[in-house]
């Protein structure tokens, strides 16, 4: 493994890098090797709210700047991005543990964001109705609901932001972020990004912190609306408190997203999509699936055949490995955290048919890093089953039919995704309008949307009104204003004379 040189970090605030007045740094890990490769100072509330006093200072010009001129910055951003692309997915790696390959989808799937918020004078032409009463029109308009705040996760260190202030910039917010302390370096590269596309001092700012930080941007009074993306303990916490301080709040939490393996379904796209999708980024993902549900003993049994020798052949390793293709997880305390579930997945009585907990990386001894694992048998009563493990943790519920399948998937508190394989059309569509699911797949083992339609879970797994980014996200990041007109004084036998053409 390549030794990182350890490096300190800053804020960024009304365009410029801030060191910060707590005094209190974070270790920022890489954790291929575990060691210690940044610090990054960890906000207190007056650096907090300096980064709100520059956005709300910075908002009257920028909600007042054409949507065509803002769409303008916001293409110039996405070319630097593109020529900075090694070193953001370096650095994402770095800190992340993801592959290269992984960091250039997460930072490619944000960019999509940024594309579509690019036609931001399209997306806020309103509507206007002629003549509703005797001389009396009405139209509809979209305005910034003001200074924004997003609160993002370490899974997806460029992605998840970019869900958020590409379009909350576009129309006409100004915006603070509060990235994950654990992978702070990709918001600050891209913070640096935007200035230099001509990005208005103020109108964007990252501030690094902890509980301290958020619960500063939760009640500052400047404060309009909050997006967040993380756990559903931290996000119902902000829904509720965002809330109550009469915030706008969007807050996308956990899952436990299953895929249903019909008797028909090609079995070699299954495990080809399953590999993927449990275990690709470590299983560190909010839309991976955990949870694969075969219907019927002789589906499970080839599933399980399938499985096993494609699992047990993953190639783990750090992010230098060219031909690694699972990472290691985020820090020492989720490892644990994850070891702790298999553990307990034994306990419960689930069948451990591959335990990865011993996995040994050449380089990355002191690594966090964790095989993939796979349970059988498993059951809706089991806690490996009820909760989030957010890691290489698969478990197979076998059922005996269909309904039985659907059941199982509407009756768990989370809502996210979830996928069926079949080559049956009546099954998938009867799958796709009965399932309480927010984002489901037919053949697809991810269905996240693209950056055009919007992403969102349902139950536990969103707290507010607004799925993100799309039209979504422009209904979030914007107030609907209706404007209803009456001109008559002076109209009635005005006489009206034109060149050339004849008196009226």
């Amino acid at each position: 493994m390549n030794k990182i040189t350890e490096r300190t970090l800053y804020h960024y605030i009304n365009g410029e890098k801030v060191g910060g007045t707590s005094g209190r740094l974070g270790d920022i890990f890489n954790p291929a090797t575990g060691e210690i490769c940044a610090k990054v100072p960890l906000a207190n509330k007056a650096d907090v709210q300096q980064a709100v006093q520059a956005a709300a200072a910075a908002l009257p010009t920028w909600a007042s700047t054409p949507p065509l001129q803002r769409a303008r910055i916001l293409m110039n951003f996405r070319a630097l991005v593109l020529q900075h692309q090694d070193e953001i997915i370096t650095v994402m790696s770095q800190e992340h543990g993801k592959t290269l390959p992984d960091s250039l989808g997460d930072l490619t799937r944000g960019l999509e964001v940024v594309e579509f918020a690019m036609g931001i004078p399209q997306l806020l032409k309103g509507d206007f109705s002629e003549n509703v009463a005797n001389a009396v029109d009405s139209y509809a308009i979209r305005q910034p609901v003001g200074v924004c705040v997003g609160i993002t996760p370490f899974n997806f260190p460029a992605m998840v932001p970019l869900w958020m202030f590409p379009i909350a910039l576009a129309c006409g917010n100004t915006f603070v972020l509060k990235p994950s302390e654990k992978v702070p370096s990709t918001s600050l590269l891209l913070a640096e990004l935007l200035t230099k596309a001509g990005l208005p001092k103020g109108v964007f700012n990252v501030v690094n912190g902890e509980k301290e930080a958020v619960d500063t941007l939760l009640t500052a009074p400047d404060v309009a609306a909050i997006s967040f993306v993380g756990s559903t303990l931290v996000g119902e916490y902000i829904y509720k408190v965002g809330c109550e301080q009469g915030k706008r709040v969007q807050a996308l939490c956990g899952a436990k997203n299953h895929l249903v393996v019909m008797p028909d379904a090609d079995m070699n796209q299954v495990v080809d999509a399953i590999i993927g999708a449990a275990y690709g980024s470590a299983g560190e993902r909010c839309m991976a699936i955990s949870v694969v549900v075969p219907v019927g003993e002789e589906t499970a049994q080839r599933l399980r055949e399938c499985l096993i020798p494609r699992i047990r052949a993953l190639k783990i390793g750090g992010y230098t490995d060219e031909k690694a293709e699972m990472g290691p997880l985020i820090t020492m305390q989720h490892l644990q955290k994850v070891k702790s579930y298999v553990a307990l997945g034994v306990d419960e009585g689930a069948e451990l048919v591959i335990d990865g907990r011993d996995v040994q990386v050449v380089g990355g001894e002191k690594g966090f890093f964790l095989g993939g694992c796979l349970f059988d048998h498993v059951t809706a009563n089991m806690r490996i089953y009820k909760e989030e493990i957010f890691g290489p943790v698969l478990a197979l519920v076998r059922v005996e039919s269909y309904g039985e399948a659907v059941q199982l998937v509407n009756a768990h508190e989370y809502g996210n995704g979830a996928a069926i394989f079949t080559r049956d059309g009546d099954c998938a569509r009867n799958f796709t309008h009965t399932v309480n699911i927010g984002m489901v797949g037919v053949n697809v083992p991810i269905p996240v949307p693209v950056a055009y339609n919007s992403f969102g879970g349902w139950k536990r797994s969103l707290f507010g009104d607004h799925a993100i980014h799309g039209t979504e996200g422009v209904h979030f990041y914007t107030r609907l204003k209706t404007i209803t007109t009456r001109w008559t004084t002076g109209i009635r036998g005005a006489q009206f004379h034109f060149k050339g053409g004849s008196e009226h």
